[in-house]
């Protein structure tokens, strides 16, 4: 029995060294490197901003938007980044700009916590959009609920006093005027525990992969979808997106919207419950690292899609085909087509980049 054992734990090492190893190397240095090409412009334009004096500025613009939720006006830029590239670029900003700007765990909680709903638009919204939603309503899906909810954290976290103390955070570059040399070289020191952090996810995620924590999910959400309003066919789908992130759960609604499975109502309450709460494991443990609370990151963004899912569902019930034709969806409301075939895009080699979903 024990030559058995020692037999199996060889194979098992042989094939972890040979094949998970160099695996996990080649997603970790791809995901990188694809995260430093984009990172690179927005750092530059942030430095320039900053030598221009050009960040009060926009701070003063954004006011109005972030009185509304109770963050410091710099935060906007923070958001803004999020929007248009990744959290983790959004990431770097914030740690940027965090010395100059203090904040309690629930400011902190509150800007991660529309992060998480608003991201990386141009590449999701583009997903939303070839799964069949009306590109105004993809942008509402995103921009005015991640606004609804941070004025609902605030509200919540102010009401009752709650995580109303200085974040600690776990990293932050020293706060000092430098030179250009000296500061491209916090950047690749910054990068470089952002490299550490991507690490970490990453094997995590395959380790919570492997102990097939997926299973778990599905089976204690797919009765909520149920109550929700959203089918068996779509269901399943839908939980892949929330737990490993919208470019699967999007790619593969895609794709069965194309061949006729899925009804555009199913997909359009899909969709608004992916675009809200989507890598419910990956984003979370990211957001956190920021110094925000579980609360926001994980538990209140739960709540808050799904109530927003049954709300909305419910209420499109008594809304015409014409309607949802006009506002809401591409095609005919029962008629099952897609927009990727007709603009020529093979819509799972478009969205199954688990790249694009970093942020």
């Amino acid at each position: 029995m024990a030559v058995t054992d020692h037999f199996s734990f060889l194979r098992w090492w042989q094939g972890f060294r040979g094949r998970t190893l160099p695996s996990l190397g080649r997603e970790i240095f791809n995901v990188s490197w694809t995260l430093l090409k984009l990172m690179i412009p927005v750092l530059i334009v942030v430095r320039v901003l900053e030598e221009l004096g050009a960040i009060p500025v926009i701070a003063r613009v954004l006011e109005p938007l972030m009185a509304l939720v109770g963050l410091p006006e710099a935060m906007g830029l923070v958001l803004a980044t999020n929007l248009i590239t990744n959290i983790y670029a959004g990431l770097m900003i914030f740690f940027q700009l965090v010395p100059d700007y203090p904040m309690t765990v629930a400011q902190v909680s509150i800007l991660g916590g529309m992060m998480l709903v608003a991201h990386s638009l141009p590449i999701e919204v583009r997903i939303v959009q070839i799964a069949g939603v009306r590109l105004l309503a993809a942008l509402i899906m995103r921009l005015v609920t991640a606004l609804i909810f941070g004025v609902l954290l605030f509200h919540i976290y102010d009401f009752f006093n709650w995580l109303q103390y200085p974040v600690e955070l776990v990293w932050q570059p020293e706060v000092q005027r430098t030179t250009l040399s000296e500061w491209v070289w916090q950047q690749l020191q910054s990068f470089a525990m952002i490299v550490l952090v991507i690490a970490s996810l990453i094997s995590l995620l395959r380790f919570l992969r492997w102990i097939h924590v997926e299973r778990l999910m599905v089976f204690l959400l797919k009765p909520v979808l149920r109550l929700l309003g959203i089918r068996p066919e779509a269901a399943s789908l839908t939980i892949v997106g929330m737990t490993l992130g919208l470019s699967f759960g999007g790619g593969l609604l895609i794709e069965e919207s194309r061949k006729g499975h899925i009804n555009k109502k199913d997909i359009f309450a899909a969709m608004l419950l992916l675009s809200v709460c989507h890598s419910l494991i990956e984003d979370t443990l990211l957001i956190m690292v920021m110094g925000a609370d579980i609360s926001a990151a994980l538990w209140f963004r739960l709540i808050f899609s799904l109530t927003l899912v049954a709300i909305v569902t419910r209420l499109l019930r008594y809304a015409s085909d014409g309607f949802w034709q006009s506002y809401l969806v591409t095609g005919m409301v029962n008629i099952h087509n897609s927009a990727a075939d007709k603009a020529g895009i093979n819509p799972v080699s478009t969205v199954n980049n688990e790249v694009v979903e970093r942020g």
